[in-house]
């Protein structure tokens, strides 16, 4: 990330904060879950676009077609890239938690163990729980009390 793009991330976040209190560890603690979401999906989606063995076996023991790995990849690390944007975080959250949903109901219908299962689920909090802590618009939608 240059630095130019950085500031404006920086600027982008302080406007959407903008005359909201705020913690400061609420932001920071928002800013270290929502990194370690955007690096464990770009993983992820690496591993859909390069289909290493391991991939490969996955799709087959879920019953998903090979073919269609790529594809995923593809709309993976988009949303993720819009997660990543301060600007379109809401966006990208959205669009992943139709992917994660997705992620369950495939886990389900192949009669995965529960943790393979739930993961997605943990994944969707993890990612709604970074921007809910970094940007006090959304929390002035859903106040938690």
């Amino acid at each position: 990330m240059s630095i130019a793009h950085a500031q404006s991330a920086a600027m982008d976040e302080q406007t959407a904060n903008a005359g909201v209190p705020h913690a400061k560890w609420q932001v920071w603690t928002g800013r270290v879950l929502s990194t370690l979401a955007v690096l464990f999906l770009l993983f992820d989606a690496l591993g859909k676009l390069t289909v290493p063995a391991f991939v490969v076996e996955a799709c087959t023991r879920l019953g998903f077609p090979i073919h269609l790995s790529v594809t995923i990849g593809v709309l993976l690390t988009v949303s993720t890239i819009l997660y990543a944007i301060p600007r379109t975080a809401v966006l990208g959250a959205v669009l992943l938690t139709g992917y994660l949903g997705g992620a369950v109901a495939i886990q389900m219908r192949a009669g995965s163990p529960l943790f393979e299962t739930v993961f997605p689920v943990i994944f969707g909090i993890l990612v709604w729980a970074g921007i809910y802590l970094r940007d006090c618009r959304l929390r002035r939608v859903f106040p938690m009390r």
